[in-house]
């Protein structure tokens, strides 16, 4: 493997202050929210864009994409006007230093998730955690559930170790996924003995492909208990009370809509009131699978006309 310091260039005029508190024993936590393989409902997104667009960044260090990213796989897009080239939305992957509500330094990793070269990106993103002597680092992102919008969101969490997530009930057995970079930095994190941790949301799969900011109010509500920050929550609720106000606009417009998320609810409460119970086998609801639920909501959306689907 390259040297993990070649992928990567850091800013030593921002460095400089965290090193001094690092040394004094205040390293600041590390919040990973890459745009990669599944974030439905857009929650590590919403979640990065919210804290930097609430909170002042520095640059701390900037990764060299080219190095990264598989552009014939996921090209970036270009505004083209009339006779000319106009924009261009550059990728980036990105440590900032951010301050929280109390002015708590803490580091963002950000940016586009990459697609290559996946050990030595995490053997550099080791070598920050290290420099600046960083306690835990959290991940954030969304996973697509047969939930209905309707009910609390729940939260799957994972750590490095168990006692990290103690208070949290799991919802899965031991199940085989494809890979991400956020789930092999967590991995690898924890054979070397640093702390780490995430939090993937329960979106409901028939908003997995919407900007969904009940996710991200949900997963920095979780970052909160777990580290400490503040992370102005509050600016997050008024656009997830529009958003909750346009999906129930939305299923009232159609009843088929309405039937499967009468009939996701059923299995929701169904299953709520079965846990603690000996045998958690409670009677389900026949409902459509996930494939055919997102069909017929996909169907529904593009009949709407001037705009008035969720964001996609």
């Amino acid at each position: 493997m390259r040297e993990p310091s070649e992928l990567y260039t850091v800013d030593e005029d921002v460095a400089r202050d965290l090193t001094v508190r690092a040394d004094a024993g205040q390293g600041p936590v590390l919040l990973h929210m890459v745009r990669g393989f599944v974030d439905a409902g857009n929650a590590g997104q919403l979640s990065a864009e919210h804290l930097t667009e609430r909170f002042g960044t520095q640059r701390l260090a900037t990764f060299d994409v080219d190095a990264l990213l598989d552009y014939r796989s996921r090209r970036p897009t270009m505004v083209f006007d009339s006779a000319t080239w106009a924009e261009y939305e550059e990728p980036y992957l990105a440590v900032d230093v951010v301050r929280d509500g109390e002015d708590v330094p803490f580091l963002l990793l950000h940016g586009t998730e990459p697609d290559v070269q996946w050990e030595r990106y995490v053997a550099a993103v080791r070598e920050i955690v290290e420099r600046f002597r960083v306690p835990l680092a959290v991940g954030v992102h969304g996973i697509p559930m047969g939930v209905p919008h309707t009910r609390p969101l729940g939260v799957t969490a994972h750590a490095s170790r168990p006692e990290l997530v103690a208070e949290h009930a799991s919802w899965f057995g031991r199940v085989q996924v494809p890979a991400s970079a956020s789930a092999l930095l967590e991995f690898r994190l924890g054979r070397w003995g640093h702390d780490a941790m995430g939090f993937a949301v329960h979106v409901p799969h028939y908003l997995a492909q919407s900007s969904y900011p009940q996710a991200s109010l949900v997963a920095l509500q979780q970052v909160e208990r777990a580290t400490g920050l503040e992370l102005d929550l509050a600016a997050l609720e008024e656009p997830a009370r529009e958003a909750t106000e346009e999906i129930e606009r939305q299923v009232e417009g159609s009843e088929e809509i309405a039937a499967v998320v009468r009939a996701l609810e059923e299995q929701y409460d169904s299953f709520s009131r079965a846990i603690g119970r000996p045998n958690l086998l409670a009677e389900q609801a026949e409902i459509p699978t996930a494939d055919e639920l997102g069909a017929e909501f996909e169907r529904f959306l593009a009949q709407q006309q001037g705009g008035d689907g969720p964001d996609r």
